[in-house]
């Protein structure tokens, strides 16, 4: 493509809006964002821009390309990021992607291995947003529930996450411990917003507990697990954390069905390389202590 740095430099007046803040972006005089602009759209026979005294408002056009600039532009970087992972030492940037509820136990993982790998630059990505390895978003991502079937990816089981159902002491103080699952009715539960969710142990308790007992909906396993240690009512919280927190008491549990798999995952195109290869031997070696 023997016009893409005009493409580029248009890209970047549709984004600051004036010429002069996409020439500061791109480090060039502002006479040459106007020639780009300007044979660009000689070139496509269609205005791109809105001229005004404010600066530069984009045409049907012009959004068009952004669009399709904006795509390429966020490729472009993803593919650097993954160029940038294929390095031969223990070295450079390490995104790791995981779930909230083990966020805990990777930080001190990642600690350990950056003091064993000093030049590693760690990047840890938690939430509920699914990183796209093949896009070089994350080299190694920690997921739970199905095999990921992405493809391309490298896909190795991990563990199984044992999860307990949990009272804070705020909450117990108020409404007292359940006997036994008889008395789970009379209680109030905190569970996730999505009342379909596919998590085996809030289909337990949809089972278990009439719906308008589930009286605290939140969004993300993060937000769920404040509400559990607000006292808002009982929760689900892996054993591990229930282990190490005085304020929570188990109140029923681990059961098998609640079990969740945990995978890690890599990119095909990285899986090999030193910097991969060393941190899932630590994590794998680290995650015996987890199970």
């Amino acid at each position: 493509m023997d016009n893409w740095d005009e493409i580029r430099t248009a890209f970047h007046v549709a984004r600051m809006g004036t010429v002069s803040g996409a020439a500061d972006v791109l480090g060039v005089h502002h006479a040459t964002v106007i020639r780009h602009v300007d044979a660009l759209e000689a070139r496509l026979g269609v205005k791109l821009f809105q001229r005004h005294p404010r600066g530069y408002t984009s045409t049907e056009a012009g959004r068009d390309l952004l669009q399709v600039a904006q795509a390429t532009d966020d490729q472009f970087a993803q593919l650097v990021s993954r160029l940038r992972g294929q390095g031969d030492g223990v070295e450079g940037e390490l995104a790791v992607t995981t779930l909230d509820t083990l966020a805990d136990l990777v930080m001190p993982l990642l600690i350990d291995f950056q003091a064993e790998y000093p030049a590693v630059i760690v990047r840890l990505l938690t939430g509920t947003r699914l990183f796209r390895l093949e896009y070089g978003e994350a080299h190694v991502a920690i997921r739970a529930g199905a095999a990921p079937d992405q493809p391309d990816n490298v896909v190795q089981p991990l563990m199984q996450m044992q999860v307990v159902l949990v009272g804070a002491r705020s909450y117990i103080a108020r409404h007292g411990l359940p006997g036994g699952v008889e008395d789970l009715p009379q209680h109030r539960f905190v569970c996730s917003d999505d009342m379909e969710s596919r998590a085996p142990f809030y289909r337990w308790l949809r089972e278990t507990v009439p719906a308008e007992r589930i009286a605290f909906r939140a969004y993300g396993e993060r937000n769920q697990r404040d509400a559990v240690l607000a006292g808002a009512g009982l929760g689900f919280v892996p054993l591990h954390e229930a282990q190490a927190r005085e304020d929570l008491t188990i109140v029923h549990g681990p059961l098998p069905e609640w079990e969740v798999p945990i995978w890690v995952v890599t990119h095909v195109d990285l899986h090999r390389t030193p910097k991969v290869q060393a941190f899932l031997k630590a994590l794998k070696e680290r995650a015996k202590s987890w199970s």
